[in-house]
């Protein structure tokens, strides 16, 4: 059962809920199902060239710069 993160059209607040089979999201704010779910980072720690740690949960950028592109650093 997928942990999905939201966006609520209505109140502008952002959240995650767990999601089961057919199951619709609701804002906990404001209770709409006016809502978009979004595309999550994924978060893992890999080693890289040379047996450096790269850690990719730190959001939408890379844990190691303040990017939002991972194009910037070559992930």
């Amino acid at each position: 059962m997928p942990i999905y993160e939201y966006y609520c059209k209505a109140c502008d607040k952002k959240f995650e809920t767990l999601i089961r089979g057919g199951e619709t999201a609701a804002c906990p704010e404001c209770g709409t199902q006016d809502v978009r779910r979004l595309l999550s980072a994924c978060g893992f720690v890999s080693k890289g060239e040379g047996g450096q740690t790269m850690n990719t949960s730190a959001g939408s950028a890379c844990g190691g710069c303040s990017s939002t592109s991972c194009s910037s650093c070559g992930i």
